[in-house]
């Protein structure tokens, strides 16, 4: 009890409260623009937490992403051109919704079911998470080992759609992982005879460049077109609240819990557990006739889905410090500068902050509604904001992002270095959510492994000795098995 009111002193305080209304505003903001993601936003608030407290950082980070995958769903239903990559599962509904003339039902059950999947995901975290971090105290470098390599075998056969190309990207992102003096033999690799790259890549600059430059240099190449609003004026988004929880709570839990579920896998993210939600709600559906026809039901369950991952991809992310998409993958690197190692030991040294960030949690999913509803009678002006003027403002939050990290011009390098990269990946199909968990976790996985090899003397059984480190393992041997077993099915099904 004592910790939960330390955790309310250090949220109820007037900076804390403004800097999470100001993010929640910019998430808005970024979130209602075609293209501009979740991930987008916080990589463009990084810098902006350099100059605060931990927890209005983590205020800021929790707030911005929760209403940035909202906002995804304003263009989602007025333009059919969703604004996060969360919103594309059903953004044909929600835009079928609007020629209908059904556009405030669509985006008022969004306002809602978004709050409540976020409430729900919230509320998963608040209980697991301390009972998790009590688990994880005895963990070691066996359990971190297979905890690491499960999260990158997610980020490939959950996470993509191509085991290959997912594959391509996590090598992409261990070879980064691999760069500079900081491994267990402690012998310069890969740095070309240039003293920058000792120390590694700076985490931030490549996740500003990954996300943000590349959809610069996108908006660029196809010459910074503007778009064009369905419709011009909302009747009232509030119809309809009461019958549609009624009608509708049994797809509204199911999309919780499978959102909830999927967040908390590493590398899966909120886009994947809106497809997965969409998909069994039109699966369990007594009316899947009406799916593509502008029906609410499967807009309440994705919508309730991808913002319950958002609250579970903390779990994995505070736990063991494995990101459970690629948010909190940027999130953990901004925990580490304000001193909030995650890991089971936070939950020890500061519960407090944890506390927090459970306060925080709930503060903006409550939040969401009444700034939703407001963003919503603004959205169709913002979508009328011309890119050629916007994309020279994100293009200047990225340099001095990219700057401020070292005070260096070498970030701006390393910035535009994977800008490039970021481009030419999604340019090919090449999903970037591997990268970053491969740049995230090859550390760990590396010095788990080679801690571990020490320890048992080179004997692999020993990675299965431990009763929790040998249901890891099999785990995730699975996660590597089962899809390709599936494949091998499938051809010897086409063969015959």
């Amino acid at each position: 009890m004592n910790a939960v009111l330390a955790g309310l002193e250090l949220v109820l305080r007037w900076d804390v409260i403004l800097t999470i209304l100001v993010a929640s505003a910019f998430g808005l903001v970024v979130g209602a623009i075609p293209g501009l993601t979740a991930t987008m936003a916080i990589a463009l608030l990084v810098p902006i937490t350099f100059f605060m407290d931990p927890i209005p950082a983590v205020g800021a980070m929790i707030s911005c992403s929760a209403m940035a995958i909202f906002a995804g769903d304003i263009p989602a239903t007025l333009m059919r051109m969703p604004g996060t990559p969360a919103s594309a599962a059903y953004s044909d509904e929600c835009y079928a919704m609007t020629r209908k003339g059904e556009a405030e039902v669509a985006l008022g059950a969004n306002v809602l079911f978004s709050a409540l999947g976020g409430l729900f995901g919230t509320a998963v975290l608040i209980v697991s998470a301390p009972l998790l971090a009590e688990i994880a105290l005895g963990f070691s470098s066996f359990e971190y080992f297979w905890l690491a390599l499960m999260g990158l075998a997610c980020a490939i056969f959950i996470g993509s759609g191509s085991p290959v190309k997912g594959l391509v990207s996590l090598f992409l992102g261990l070879f980064v992982a691999q760069i500079g003096i900081d491994n267990p033999a402690g012998v310069p690799r890969f740095t070309f005879g240039n003293s920058n790259l000792l120390g590694g890549v700076d985490f931030i600059p490549a996740m500003i460049g990954l996300f943000a430059m590349s959809e610069v240099i996108r908006t660029i190449a196809a010459g910074a077109p503007d778009w064009s609003v369905r419709q011009t004026s909302l009747g009232n988004p509030l119809k309809g609240w009461g019958r549609l929880i009624v009608k509708y709570w049994p797809q509204q839990i199911r999309g919780n819990i499978t959102g909830t579920a999927i967040g908390i896998l590493p590398g899966a993210g909120a886009d994947i557990a809106a497809w997965v939600s969409y998909a069994m709600s039109r699966k369990f559906s007594k009316t899947p006739e009406k799916f593509g026809t502008g029906h609410v039901e499967g807009i309440i369950e994705s919508t309730s889905a991808n913002n319950a991952a958002l609250a579970g991809a903390w779990v994995p992310a505070l736990v063991f410090g494995i990101p459970g998409d690629s948010i909190t993958a940027i999130v953990i690197g901004v925990l580490y500068l304000k001193g909030l190692n995650p890991g089971p030991t936070l939950f020890l040294n500061n519960p407090e902050s944890i506390y927090a960030v459970f306060i925080i949690f709930i503060i903006a999913n409550l939040a969401m509604i009444p700034l939703g509803l407001a963003a919503l009678k603004a959205g169709t002006a913002l979508l009328r904001f011309p890119r050629r003027i916007l994309i020279p403002l994100i293009l200047l939050f990225c340099i001095v992002g990219a700057y401020a990290v070292n005070n260096s011009a070498y970030g701006v390098v390393l910035m535009l270095v994977f800008g490039i990269l970021g481009f030419l990946m999604e340019e090919h199909d090449i999903p970037i959510a591997p990268c970053v968990l491969g740049i995230v976790l090859g550390k760990m996985l590396e010095e788990s492994f080679v801690t571990s090899m020490i320890k048992a003397d080179g004997n692999l059984l020993a990675f299965f000795e431990r009763p929790i480190a040998g249901g890891l393992g099999v785990m995730t041997l699975l996660v590597f098995c089962l899809p390709i077993w599936g494949a091998l099915k499938r051809r010897r099904a086409a063969a015959t």
